[in-house]
């Protein structure tokens, strides 16, 4: 499997929640594979899923399942330039539950199927 690179994001707002949030996204990138629920997620900075969410929505402009699959469709256009693994391989491994899940949704961020980026 690639090494996948947390990106750091610049906060408006400093200290401990830019601390937690980091530690949130370390989270998502550690374990795209997974089905990463909003209470899950919430729970890595103890906070009420409620307030996670909007937190996460006021500093990073999405709800935290579109970053998510945001970043799962991101980790699929890297393994599919610089690997050979069949697509479908591709998307379980980036947490997508098929090959035409995958197709959906990375469609719809990148205007292309994964065939076409391969």
């Amino acid at each position: 499997m690639l090494t996948i690179t947390t990106p750091t994001i610049e906060f408006k707002s400093r200290g401990s929640t830019h601390t937690q949030l980091q530690q949130v996204l370390d989270y998502i990138h550690t374990h795209l594979d997974r089905d990463l629920s909003l209470t899950e997620l919430a729970s890595v900075i103890n906070i009420s899923p409620t307030y996670f969410a909007s937190l996460f929505k006021k500093i990073m402009g999405i709800p935290p399942h579109q970053y998510v699959i945001q970043q799962r469709v991101e980790q699929a256009k890297v393994m599919l330039k610089r690997t050979d693994l069949a697509i479908a391989d591709i998307a379980l491994q980036v947490g997508f539950s098929s090959q035409s899940h995958l197709t959906q949704q990375f469609k719809r961020f990148t205007g292309m199927t994964p065939k076409e980026v391969r």
